[in-house]
Parts: structure tokens; sequence; C-alpha cells
């Protein structure tokens, strides 16, 4: 059975609660063997990013954690068996932040690639953040500019991972006010749901298509399967885009989403009543 996805929309919370990044360690637990966790922060230019989550992911109760050092692509294309063994063993991994761009031409066709995939299928948790959450769509956004009107051309696609065949995702959602870019992405193909995940918040996508929502934001998830009408193919570029038919569901804590059916579920009781003590009375 496929192991769970979490797609985080960036700059989880690292200092008080942890919710999204226990929630990654938590789920990559092996019964009694706990979480053996693989960080793989090609992504980063910064080059402390991948030590800077180990030391989370361990104060967090891993049991093992490894840094895969690949920069580039050279970097990749030589992973050897060590860089392998490492996630033949591992129960999760973690893609951090920085451009997506760059973890998709450095991994794009890669032995590691294909492990990532075998591995995924094999039962091992996948997580993102920002840019690695991208990397999961199958159509993955790779570079768009900001703006909440859809136009010609806002952005660009590439293929990713394609754990979730299904989904575009899109990051730093409404901080960066990137719903024109989804739309646009829905445009050229509405077969695929729109997913966009505000910042400290999490996507949880279980194997049976149910996907939970944790962290502070929320997810704005589009269907334009449904779209009756759109004139991307016949406007000029930088011009909006009309969309007409599209399904829109905004979703918080605690709210599910069933991506076989398409359909937003309000938060099971048990969720609610604890959503509900969370929140202080005014």
């Amino acid at each position: 059975m496929e192991g769970r996805l979490i797609a985080i929309g960036g700059a989880e919370d690292k200092t008080r609660e942890r919710v999204i990044l226990r929630c990654f360690v938590e789920s990559a637990r092996d019964g009694e063997r706990g979480a053996d966790l693989v960080v793989l922060a090609t992504a980063s230019e910064v080059p402390e990013t991948g030590s800077r989550y180990a030391a989370l992911f361990s104060e967090l109760g891993a049991r093992t954690i490894e840094v895969l050092r690949i920069a580039n692509r050279e970097d990749a294309l030589a992973a050897g068996r060590e860089v392998l063994d490492h996630l033949e063993r591992a129960t999760g991994l973690f893609l951090t932040g920085g451009s997506q761009l760059r973890l998709s031409s450095a991994l794009g066709g890669t032995a590691l690639a294909v492990a990532i995939r075998r591995r995924h299928a094999e039962g091992m948790v996948v997580a993102g953040t920002s840019a690695g959450a991208s990397l999961l769509s199958e159509h993955m956004i790779a570079l768009g500019d900001s703006g909440s009107t859809p136009r010609r051309r806002l952005v660009h696609l590439a293929k990713g991972l394609g754990l979730a065949p299904d989904l575009i995702i899109d990051q730093h959602f409404r901080r960066r006010d990137r719903l024109g870019r989804l739309l646009t992405a829905l445009s050229y193909n509405p077969g695929p749901l729109g997913m966009g995940v505000d910042e400290d918040t999490a996507a949880v996508i279980d194997p049976d298509g149910t996907m939970q929502i944790l962290g502070a934001g929320g997810v704005t998830v589009v269907d334009a399967s449904r779209m009756r009408f759109t004139n991307s193919h016949a406007v000029n570029r930088g011009q909006p885009l009309a969309m007409l038919g599209l399904h829109v569901d905004f979703l918080t804590t605690g709210c599910r989403y069933d991506l076989k059916r398409r359909i937003g579920l309000p938060p099971e009781p048990a969720a609610r009543a604890a959503i509900e003590l969370a929140v202080p009375a005014e």
C-alpha cells in the first residue's frame, strides 16, 4: 500500500507546538521500530537546511535521520548504493523548500527519483514543504507570477515526481497571492484538482484518497473538471481568462476532502470538539 503524502505550504512552525512536523514523524513510525527518516534538501541553496530539519526531527523523537547530500543533478546521477540504501531503510522522506525547478531538474529521470516513487508505493511516507510540496504533483507548477486573476501564460508547468498524479499543488498560497497561477494551470488542463496550501498548513493525504487539513491556515481546492467554458486558448499573452463552472472549497484544520468523489467534508465530531476547545471564547 502507498505511503501517506503530506503537502506543506511552507513556513511551518518549527519552534512552538510543531504540529505539522510532529505529524510527519508520527506518520513515519513503524510500530516500535520508530521513524527512520531521510531529508532531501536539494531545492534549497542554504547548506544548513538539511541539518536544521534533521535536528528538529531528532527533537521530535525520530529514531534515525539521514541527510542526503544531493546538491545538483551531477550528485543525483552519481548517487550510489549508500544513498539508495538509506531510502530502502527509510520509513519517511522529507523534501525541503527552495526552488522546485532546481529540485525537479536535479532528480528528473534519475535512479534516485525512481527509488523515491517505488519506496512511496511500498509504504514510505513522503512530506514536502514549499517547493517540496509542489514536486509531489505530476503536473508541477515550476514558475509563475503572483495575482488573483488567471492570465494567459501566467504559469509554467514541468513534470514533478507524480506521487499525487491527480493534483496540481501550489504553496505559500494566500501569502503570495497565487490563486491566478493555479487557475491558469487548470485552464490548460481541467482534469487534475488544483490545491493551494497556505503557510504553516498541511494537506495530509492517506492512501484511501482521504485528505485532512492541519495547521494555522487553509487549503483551497479547485475542481475545474466541470468547467463549461474557457477562452485560455484564444486570448493574448497577459490577458485575463474566462473560466466558467469552477467548484471551489476552502478547508481549514479538521476539514476533510474525498479526492475520489471530489467532495469536501466537515470535521468529524471528535475533531470539531478539539478545535472548539482550542479556540478561546470571545
